[in-house]
């Protein structure tokens, strides 16, 4: 029986012989479920979701809802147990990866190909990305800096100049850019500052 942990590294060497150039962050969290894997292309987030021999399709319904607000593409990986019955539960436009162990190890196979996720929202998908990395796409495209602002204001700002002042092919590369380029060495810092914000502003509240 195949488990998520002898799934992940053969499917990331698959991944990348087929994608190409890609990035892969696992664990992310989105709403009120987590991403197996968030998979950056050059042009486009991939959401996978890996569904091994040991797993049931419980949570599944809730978790395609979150998948579908995030990113522009999802995927299904499943093993064997799940190969001829997973797409009677995710939408004829997520791609499908069959999993099956073998003698030298781990095939993969498109049993789908994924389409382009009609129900991806800009204000989720943006989450994604540290404040940091919203202030270079404010730079990038000669908008005002809102330092004081919060995350969930630019973000709106910045969909604000969707289509006209930034085309969304422009905006999906820049945010693949800065995903390939993170420093998760740099994370320490990022959040440290957001805790020290989150702690003056509860004190300004009892002053």
């Amino acid at each position: 029986m195949l488990r998520d942990k002898d799934i992940r590294e053969p499917l990331f060497d698959f991944l990348e012989e087929s994608y190409g150039k890609i990035r892969i962050l696992e664990e992310k969290t989105m709403g009120r479920s987590r991403a197996d894997i968030v998979m950056v292309a050059p042009d486009a987030l991939y959401g996978i979701e890996i569904k091994s021999d040991a797993d049931s399709y419980t949570r599944l319904a809730n978790q395609v809802r979150d998948y579908d607000t995030y990113y522009d593409f999802n995927i299904a990986v499943v093993g064997t147990r799940h190969a001829m019955h997973i797409h009677e539960h995710v939408p004829e436009y997520w791609g499908i990866i069959t999993v099956e162990q073998t003698d030298g190890g781990v095939d993969f196979y498109f049993l789908r190909r994924p389409r382009c996720n009609p129900m991806v929202k800009w204000e989720k998908k943006m989450k994604v990305l540290w404040r940091s990395e919203l202030a270079q796409i404010q730079e990038w495209n000669n908008m005002p800096k809102y330092k004081d602002k919060s995350k969930e204001f630019v973000i709106k700002k910045i969909i604000g100049y969707l289509p006209e002042r930034i085309t969304e092919e422009t905006l999906k590369g820049q945010i693949s850019e800065l995903l390939f380029e993170r420093d998760y060495s740099e994370a320490v810092n990022v959040f440290s500052a957001k805790a020290i914000k989150k702690k003056s502003r509860r004190r300004g509240r009892r002053l």
